[in-house]
C-alpha cells in the first residue's frame, strides 16, 4: 500500500468557504478514480504556528495506483482550484 501525504497552507482571503470547498471536491475523488482506495481528508483545529490548515491522506496499491491519479482529469480540476487558494503544500510519500 502506498500513503500519499499532502499538507496544504490556505491563504487567508475566504479561508473557510475554500477549506470547506477543497475538502468537499476531495472527497469527491474515491468515486470518481479506481487507482484511489481510500481518502481522508482533516482541517486543523489547533491553529498554531505550525500548523497547516488542511491535510489529505490517500492510499493507493502501489506507485502505478498513484501515477494514474496524479493526471486524472477530476483530480486536476482539483488541484487547479487548489493552486489558486493555497500558498504552500508539502507531501509525503511512503509504502505502508
Amino acid at each position: 500500500m502506498l500513503v500519499h501525504i499532502v499538507m496544504f497552507k490556505f491563504n487567508e482571503e475566504n479561508k473557510e468557504a475554500n477549506l470547506a470547498r477543497v475538502k468537499t471536491m476531495l472527497e469527491a475523488l474515491p468515486s470518481k478514480i479506481e487507482t484511489l482506495k481510500s481518502m481522508e481528508v482533516g482541517i486543523d483545529m489547533s491553529h498554531s504556528e505550525r500548523s497547516f490548515d488542511m491535510v489529505l491522506v490517500s492510499k493507493f496499491d502501489d506507485q502505478a495506483g498513484l501515477d494514474v491519479y496524479a493526471p486524472h482529469r477530476d483530480h486536476q480540476a482539483v488541484v487547479s482550484v487548489i493552486k489558486e487558494v493555497t500558498s504552500m503544500s508539502k507531501v509525503v510519500d511512503y509504502l505502508q
